[in-house]
């Protein structure tokens, strides 16, 4: 702070409180000041507090969670658009948080890329500095005014507070209610900006259930990443591998219909919004996923970014090879994204999607195993109104295959009213018996469904109860010819606590006409038959405890019915401890006990999920994960060291276990030991 560009530097304060209340100013005071060269912005915060007051943060691990850290985060909005940007900041011990900004004011934390930080703790303050460099972030050259916000939390008054004002019923990272950084002259080019990120990966597997021998393999690969424009990027990959990447969090599944999990490869993270988010939860034309975890990637490209402050861009095309052992052949997949900016903070989308099998005659196989082609094509318009009070989003969507029966287009839209006291929502869906997209997610499929929201929340004067109040929802699945399938109507009162711990207690109405026989334990027992039709009523609680506590908990329950007029109970725990800031342990815990008729009889299935993540700087990161699933009768142990060497290159350590559950038996092994390094040109 005693550097003369500080001292010459303007200051951001009088930092406005979110919440608990949106109607004065923070109690804790923050100053931020920002500069900048011909290769940096610069940026450093002094985070006030009380004398002798202990921070409160889960460990040193990069990307940590909002809430159970103090923190100071920057929002940045270099295109003036209110919808797109990126987000950096740390939490009082030094750990840091990148990611990248859409949809007006959400945060994918998966995107990485170079940048340096130290946070410094004193008795009534800590301060936190960065160093960005102009070539890790993308914007528009020439422009003069960005939009910027700085969010402020301390957890232990329980405040969060941002420079610019922003309601309380929405997040800080809402662009719609940012700032302005007022550049003296537009923003220097960053110049040839080319990096280039080689790995070397040695890896040593064995397969215990095939009795085969230890298969060890050496991999090279490379990714690149040319700036074609200061906020247009080329992404490149040959031979991509993605061994580092954690594994996913596991589920007791009982549901009729394929799970989603998120994508966390890096390859596909950067504007990966602009691709996977077209469309909505469960009708996704593309979702990344479907490319390279069933055959190797051999090699793809990816132009995206923005073309002026109205224009965004996605151009997509990834080879995979072919894999004998089940006849599945080369395939290409070439995806289009474009997206207008139209009023003050909407656009309008257009996407297409095509898989391609290579050299492929389905005649040739004895059994038809895969289609040779597979498009997608769709239009979509996001709505969001100037002050975020307004959401909404409609979309058409249309698939080919090589038998086209009809039947294949897809229609949905929603619309949303957020005040600080009420919500009221609208959703819609139609997707036709025959649409099929080979490479998003769309589990479901033959049906029609509404979907209306309403919810109100009151403000007590005082007490320990911040605000309260009920909500009610209801979702009903029909057939195209309008015979109704399913329902669920659900009414729950939710109460906010001060110290930013939460209840809510809800009670529920299901009915459900089975489309396909259905097993309810989805553990290969009997199935019930289709068009059977199930009724019941359930009820449940959840809470999560305050994040000012080193011990943290949270639980999830519901009783009730269950198919066959049988019953269902379950309950989630979640548990953490923090040995700040170097240790975090955490265990999720789910049971659920199912009690049907004789054909079945009573199941229980336990998930436990303990996790020890490991610290030692924010530089070196240890996590130990285990996962016992009773329903897929496996225990899995994932263990990952990483060493960020410097910033954006690692070394990866990485030792993984599958056992049976009973009797305990191992399944297979592997040991992976992968070096990047990031080069910048």
């Amino acid at each position: 702070m005693n550097e003369q560009a500080w001292n010459d530097a303007e200051v951001a304060v009088d930092f406005f409180m979110v919440l608990p209340m949106d109607t004065s100013h923070a109690k804790v005071k923050t100053e931020v000041r920002m500069s900048y060269d011909e290769v940096n912005l610069y940026l450093i915060a002094t985070c006030f507090h009380k004398e002798n007051q202990k921070y409160m943060v889960e460990s040193l691990k990069r990307d940590f969670v909002f809430g159970k850290n103090d923190n100071f985060l920057l929002f940045m909005d270099p295109f003036d658009d209110q919808t797109n940007g990126f987000s950096f900041g740390a939490n009082a011990a030094g750990a840091q948080w990148d990611g990248m900004m859409y949809e007006g004011g959400k945060v994918d934390l998966s995107w990485d890329n170079k940048w340096i930080s130290v946070v410094k703790n004193y008795p009534d303050k800590w301060i936190f500095e960065a160093s960005i460099p102009f070539k890790s972030i993308r914007y528009k050259k020439g422009i003069k005014t960005w939009g910027i916000n700085f969010s402020r939390l301390d957890i232990l008054i329980a405040e969060k507070s941002s420079w610019a004002p922003v309601p309380r019923q929405f997040p800080t990272a809402s662009l719609a209610y940012s700032g302005s950084l007022v550049w003296d002259e537009p923003p220097p080019e960053a110049g040839a900006n080319i990096s280039v990120i080689p790995y070397v990966l040695g890896r040593a597997t064995k397969d215990y259930e095939a009795k085969k021998a230890v298969d060890y393999k050496t991999e090279i690969g490379v990714d690149a990443k040319i700036a074609v424009t200061s906020s247009l990027n080329l992404d490149l990959t040959v031979n991509p591998d993605f061994s580092q990447v954690e594994v996913d969090r596991q589920v007791t599944n009982l549901d009729r219909y394929e799970l989603f999990f998120p994508e966390k490869r890096q390859f596909f993270l950067e504007n990966g919004d602009h691709f996977s988010n077209f469309g909505y939860a469960n009708i996704r034309p593309f979702f990344s996923r479907r490319i390279g975890l069933n055959a190797p990637i051999n090699f793809g490209a990816r132009l995206s970014g923005k073309i002026d402050k109205n224009w965004r861009i996605g151009l997509m095309d990834m080879q995979t090879g072919k894999v004998d052992s089940v006849e599945l052949p080369a395939q290409n997949f070439a995806v289009i994204a474009l997206q207008r900016k139209i009023f003050s903070r909407s656009n309008i989308g257009f996407l297409f999607v095509n898989k391609q099998s290579v050299n492929y005659d389905p005649s040739d196989t004895a059994k038809h195993l895969y289609s040779l082609y597979n498009r997608n094509f769709g239009f979509e318009y996001n709505l969001a109104s100037a002050n975020n009070l307004w959401t909404g989003k409609a979309i058409l969507l249309k698939s080919f295959s090589p038998s086209d029966p009809g039947k294949n287009w897809t229609h949905a839209a929603n619309l949303q009213y957020t005040t600080r006291k009420w919500t009221f929502a609208w959703q819609h869906e139609y997707v036709g018996a025959n649409y099929i997209a080979e490479v998003g997610y769309v589990p479901r499929t033959n049906y029609i469904k509404i979907n209306p929201l309403v919810s109100r929340l009151f403000f007590p004067g005082s007490g320990k109860v911040l605000s309260h109040g009920p909500r009610a929802y209801t979702t009903y699945y029909f057939t195209p010819s309008m015979k109704q399938t399913d329902h669920e109507t659900i009414f729950l009162y939710l109460l906010n606590f001060r110290n930013q711990s939460l209840l809510d207690v809800w009670a529920g109405d299901v009915f459900v006409e089975l489309l396909q026989p259905f097993d309810p334990t989805n553990s290969g027992k009997d199935t019930l038959a289709r068009g059977t039709q199930h009724n019941w009523k359930a009820w449940g609680v959840d809470y999560i405890s305050k994040p000012q506590s080193h011990f943290t908990y949270g639980f999830s329950t519901r009783f009730g019915g269950y198919y066959a007029d049988g019953s269902r109970s379950s309950i989630s725990a979640d548990l953490g401890y923090r040995f700040q800031p170097f240790v975090n342990i955490s265990i999720n815990t789910t049971y659920n006990n199912l009690d049907l008729p004789l054909r079945w009889g009573e199941t229980h299935f336990w998930l436990i999920g303990p996790r020890v993540d490991v610290t030692m700087t924010n530089k070196l990161f240890f996590t130990a994960f285990v996962q016992y699933n009773d329903q897929q009768k496996n225990i899995n142990i994932n263990t990952r060291f990483q060493w960020r060497y410097r910033p954006a290159s690692d070394l990866f350590i990485v030792y993984t276990d599958n056992y049976y559950t009973s009797p305990l038996y191992v399944r297979n092994r592997a040991l992976v030991l992968k070096f990047t390094y990031w080069w910048n040109m």
